[in-house]
């Protein structure tokens, strides 16, 4: 029906329609069923004169705004951060669809003009725009919060990345230095080679000589003995002489070595001690051919300690000097153990007691390698306290004592009281031993 009578619309407040209008831009709404386009206040003064056809269309409208709008599904990784999105999009999505239809509530309460649908329709979208500005806001506040996190986050690997920096010059500098190590130890392995090839030649023109005849004979080997025993009786001169200066008791600590022996000569005490010696020297040892050439060639053996402090030679000498000075007897005569010290740590002291003991270490060592060197199956002996004294394989230290004396019906015959040096059988050779003897009276 037309509507001749009218009544004068009331103009809308203009923040609400500049409020509505940019909605409707930003949305770029349609009239539903009411404006063929973007809805222009002024229109509303305007009679309308079907209230039926706006009536059908309305609800059309209704029907069709009263449809929330949803988000497409799409794929994500992280389940919690998708779950707390999908909601937050809900919310959004239900705050537009909610402020279309306040937009629409609004259009239909121009038509018919009713101030006070207009009001309420007005709140409605205020209402709903205030939330979308929420959510805006909101939005807004976590990205600021991100970028912030982003930023710390971004120094502390700013600082980590300077660490690592750190971190890798030093490693390249330990494998530089590593690298240099390794060239430093394959030149040393090659000339460990090169010396184990001339060894190697060494060993075989020692070889070639032997075949040739040029080895040691019996009577070298008895040279050789003798300067070992003659090594021994030295280095026991001055360690008798320590010992006096001392305070030691030369009586007790003879009688300690050798109990209730018979002495000729308080002097022979002597002889205890070289046995001392000997019985250290020779302790423990198993008769192996080994080249004594390079030890012969100097003339001091502590030449050769210091030139090759890792020989067998040094080894030897190592362990003998801690067999034979007692760690008491070194302090007695030092005020300390220093060269004990010095001897178990690898080295050897420059000292004029301990180049004595090289010089005798050096003549036992080629005694002992000498002997196997002219026969592999030669042997050692020794000879117990108590034994009948025999020329065939002793020598006595006091060459007075070695005939027996015979004398009617009593034959005067001598004992062994201790052995100083051992024998050695070579072949059918014999290298007699030196022993103390004394007077033994037998009918």
């Amino acid at each position: 029906m037309d509507c001749t009578n009218t009544k004068p619309v009331v103009r809308p407040n203009s923040n609400i329609s500049e409020m509505v209008c940019k909605f409707a831009k930003v949305c770029k709404l349609k009239s539903i069923g009411v404006f063929s386009e973007v809805p222009n206040l002024h229109h509303l003064h305007r009679p309308i004169c079907n209230e039926a056809s706006l009536s059908q269309n309305s609800a059309e409208e209704n029907k069709c705004y009263d449809q929330k709008v949803h988000p497409h599904p799409i794929e994500v990784t992280n389940k919690e951060s998708f779950c707390v999105g999908l909601e937050v999009m809900k919310k959004i999505f239900d705050a537009v669809s909610a402020l279309k239809l306040a937009y629409l509530q609004l259009q239909q309460a121009h038509i018919p003009y009713d101030p006070q649908k207009i009001v309420a329709a007005d709140d409605m979208v205020v209402a709903e725009l205030e939330k979308l500005c929420k959510f805006k806001r909101e939005y807004k506040e976590k990205q600021c919060k991100k970028a912030r996190f982003n930023a710390a986050r971004s120094d502390l690997l700013k600082v980590e990345v300077v660490t690592k920096e750190v971190l890798l010059e030093k490693l390249k500098s330990q494998h530089s230095a590593k690298d240099s190590e390794v060239l430093r130890l394959r030149q040393e392995l090659q000339d460990l080679q090169m010396g184990n090839k001339n060894l190697a030649e060494k060993i075989k023109q020692i070889s070639l000589d032997k075949r040739k005849g040029s080895v040691l004979t019996v009577t070298t080997f008895q040279d050789v003995f003798n300067a070992a025993s003659k090594s021994i009786h030295d280095f026991a001169k001055p360690l008798i002489s320590l010992m006096k200066a001392s305070g030691w008791d030369l009586d007790r600590a003879a009688n300690s070595i050798e109990s209730d022996v018979v002495y000729s000569k308080r002097c022979d005490k002597k002889y205890a001690f070289e046995a001392y010696i000997a019985r250290r020297m020779f302790h423990g040892i198993a008769l192996t051919p080994y080249d004594v050439s390079d030890i012969m060639k100097y003339d001091d053996p502590f030449d050769a300690l210091m030139e090759n402090p890792h020989s067998d030679f040094s080894k030897f000498c190592q362990a003998k000097y801690l067999l034979v000075v007692h760690p008491k007897m070194e302090e007695s005569f030092f005020g300390n153990l220093d060269h004990r010290t010095f001897v178990m740590s690898g080295k050897h002291p420059r000292t004029e007691f301990y180049q004595l003991f090289a010089k005798m270490a050096k003549w036992v060592w080629v005694l002992l390698g000498s002997v196997v060197s002219i026969d592999t199956d030669a042997t050692l002996f020794s000879v117990s306290r108590g034994s009948i004294f025999s020329s065939l394989y002793m020598e006595s230290v006091d060459e007075e004592k070695e005939s027996p004396i015979l004398s009617g019906e009593e034959r005067t015959t001598y004992k062994v009281q201790f052995m100083i040096m051992p024998g050695f059988k070579i072949g059918q050779m014999v290298v007699k031993s030196k022993v103390y003897i004394s007077k033994h009276s037998s009918s």
